[in-house]
């Protein structure tokens, strides 16, 4: 009977360790550092009229309940594809592992896609990239999506904070050659948190 309750101790310990907490101040920090870099003309998506007018990115306000701890479902056997972009630009990436949560009281999952190339350089090999619709998208947000740039978890569960999402280069700027959000990844929930669209 000791070695199994200290059997299940270990496990909800384990299990409690890969959990993490929301961070507000996380949350503003990477908000302020994308204003930053924006405002950077050698770093901003930004066209020259917009960059001179710029006084900050417009967001949600920073919220808790868009923080989810995902169940993480690795995915193997899946074949690396071309993403398509908003340009004849087709990076290859494969589709690396589910996360499933709920959040505002509905089930979602979402799919979580590594860059083949990047993952070869050793600095970007645990990045994985989120891309995502939500039911803001083409009102409140930008009509081809936001993004999220997460890293390879150890466990069983991923944190995302949608407070951190961000909108892909093209909707400040066309020149830019962007992933598309794949069909799947259309949460059928309003994600009210992160960059709001750019332009009325």
């Amino acid at each position: 009977m000791r070695s199994i309750l200290l059997f299940v101790f270990l496990v909800q310990c384990s299990f409690g360790f890969s959990q993490k907490k929301f961070d507000a101040a996380a949350a503003k920090k990477y908000q302020q550092e994308l204003n930053k870099e924006y405002a950077d003309a050698k770093t901003s998506p930004l066209e020259a009229q917009d960059l001179a007018a710029f006084k900050g990115l417009d967001f949600y306000p920073i919220n808790k309940a868009y923080f989810v701890n995902a169940r993480f479902v690795r995915t193997p056997k899946e074949k690396p594809f071309q993403m398509k972009t908003s340009t004849d630009r087709t990076p290859i990436f494969v589709k690396y592992g589910e996360a499933h949560f709920e959040i505002n009281g509905k089930k979602c999952k979402l799919n979580l896609y590594q860059d083949v190339v990047s993952a070869r350089n050793p600095q970007y090999k645990d990045d994985l990239f989120l891309p995502f619709f939500d039911e803001t998208s083409g009102k409140e947000s930008y009509i081809g999506g936001k993004y999220i740039d997460l890293k390879i978890p150890k466990g069983n569960t991923i944190a995302i904070d949608f407070n951190t999402s961000y909108n892909p280069y093209c909707a400040y700027n066309y020149r830019y050659s962007c992933p598309k959000v794949p069909l799947e990844n259309d949460l059928k929930v309003a994600i009210r948190a992160g960059v709001k669209k750019f332009h009325d």
